[in-house]
């Protein structure tokens, strides 16, 4: 099928348009060219890349978010590319302990790869952007001297003053015929009787001292002296052997005044106070050094302040205390730490503080419970820090030292005692002035320990075989350590 004449001629006019335009618009590339060919690209001409603040190894052309935080990629400035001459490496230092120091690679004492410390003051640490500071709220202060006061209130638990317990029992076999102390908790005062004791050896004992009693009657007037004085020897230790067996004086003089031999005798208290236990029942029999009653005198008490061992170093015997009763509101009990027990409870993890209290109306009683306030002595010109700038583990502390120029370093630090204000002293690892990082340290500790992964990662390794890419895909650019390890200074 042939075109008119006048379509044929349309066709022709239509390509010798588009022949001249290609050919201008060649013409303009070529000049455009030749005039910037011998010119030298700026700073400003090179291609921007954009990195994430919190794990510099990705690197991307183009803007976006991170894909293992979601934060916002930044641009990596200019000179962190790795370019420039070479380094010089001052010496190597553990990232955790900057104490550490070798002159060439190695782990140090936690097996940590050591990290370089360059002759210029880079290395040992890790460098966040000021944007990225400020979207993770990097807050600093400055470790000055102070005072740490410590207020403690704990709970404490009334108890029987140990020296002030005693145990009564029978020093001889018998029968009880009666029982003048019947009751638990019933006061007892020293003398009170406590029981009437039925024993064949206790009349056989009353009959012996009744016979040597005659003896030594008969044999007084003896023309031997030592006739006379045995029998007095005699008549002696019959009355001892009453004595042992807890027969009071009394009851051995009416014994001597009567010549009547009792089938019973009465034990009396040696102590007063109160029946705390009573095992002894009326009819039983006992044996010699059978338990029959315990009594404990309640006049003076011991308050035990239960302490944890985060408390130890702030208490001291001397100190002051306040006691306070739940059942005496508004009553306030004077007194000082008497004693501090040299081990814990192991239940209760604490060890206890004795507090003495004198007792006369019986107020405080055994197992109450007290609210116990001590008053510390106050550590004075301690150097301190807050206690959340402290990253505990289960080896060391470590706190992140801000160096300037959005440098942190880590460091461990020995901790002493902690303040009611939530400052923590420093014993050692820091010095007055320096400024360490109270907030959002934890990111800080995870890219120190991302950095040292990254760099065990990058140890060199046995060759292997480069993979063919698929077919339409963009080849991958190696990685450069160089350029890697210039992101973390």
């Amino acid at each position: 099928m042939s075109l008119p004449s006048k379509g044929k001629s349309w066709l022709v006019v239509i390509g010798l348009a588009v022949a001249l335009a290609g050919g201008y618009w060649a013409g303009t590339v070529r000049t455009n060219h030749d005039s910037q060919a011998g010119a030298k690209p700026t700073a400003a001409d090179a291609k921007v890349q954009y990195t994430c603040g919190m794990h510099p190894f990705i690197i991307q052309d183009e803007p976006g978010i991170c894909p293992i935080c979601n934060m916002e990629l930044t641009p990596l400035k200019a000179g962190t590319g790795g370019g420039g001459g070479e380094r010089q490496v001052k010496h190597w230092a553990s990232p955790m302990d900057p104490t550490y120091v070798r002159e060439a690679p190695g782990k140090d004492y936690m097996g940590h790869d050591l990290v370089p410390v360059y002759a210029d003051g880079g290395g040992g640490g890790i460098a966040v952007d000021p944007v990225i500071q400020q979207s993770m709220g990097v807050r600093t202060v400055t470790v000055v001297a102070r005072d740490l006061q410590r207020s403690l209130r704990v709970v404490g638990l009334v108890a029987f003053d140990e020296a002030r317990q005693y145990a009564v029992n029978s020093k001889i076999e018998g029968w009880i015929e009666r029982l003048h102390i019947n009751q638990s908790g019933q006061p007892v005062r020293k003398g009170q009787p406590l029981l009437e004791i039925y024993s064949p050896d206790l009349v056989a004992a009353q009959q012996e001292y009744l016979l040597a009693l005659e003896s030594s009657r008969r044999l007084t007037q003896s023309p031997f002296p030592e006739v006379a004085a045995g029998s007095q020897r005699l008549l002696e230790a019959a009355r001892s052997r009453l004595r042992y067996w807890d027969i009071s004086e009394q009851q051995i003089d009416l014994l001597e005044q009567t010549r009547q031999v009792r089938r019973s005798l009465t034990l009396f208290s040696p102590y007063s106070g109160v029946v705390t236990m009573k095992t002894a029942l009326q009819g039983m029999r006992v044996m010699a050094g059978e338990e029959l009653l315990q009594i404990a005198d309640l006049s003076q008490v011991w308050v035990n302040a239960e302490l944890y061992e985060q408390d130890l170093p702030w208490v001291k015997v001397g100190q002051s205390a306040r006691v306070e009763l739940p059942h005496l509101p508004g009553k306030v009990l004077e007194g000082q730490v008497d004693y501090i027990y040299p081990y814990l409870e192991g239940e209760t993890r604490t060890v206890k503080a004795r507090i003495v209290f004198a007792n006369p109306g019986l107020e405080l009683k055994p197992a109450m419970y007290a609210n116990v306030q001590i008053a510390t002595q106050a550590v004075k010109g301690a150097l301190a820090i807050p206690s959340d700038a402290v990253l505990r583990s289960g080896q060391a502390a470590i706190v992140f030292v801000a160096r300037g120029e959005g440098k942190f370093d880590p460091r461990p630090v020995e901790t002493g005692v902690s303040g009611d204000d939530s400052y923590v002293q420093i014993l050692s690892g820091l010095n007055a002035g320096d400024n360490v990082v109270t907030s959002a340290q934890f990111m800080l500790d995870s890219e120190s320990k991302l950095r040292e992964a990254i760099q065990k990662m990058m140890e060199p390794q046995p060759p292997m075989p480069a993979a063919t890419p698929a077919a339409g895909a963009a080849p991958q650019p190696a990685v450069d350590k160089q350029k890697l390890d210039d992101l973390f200074k």
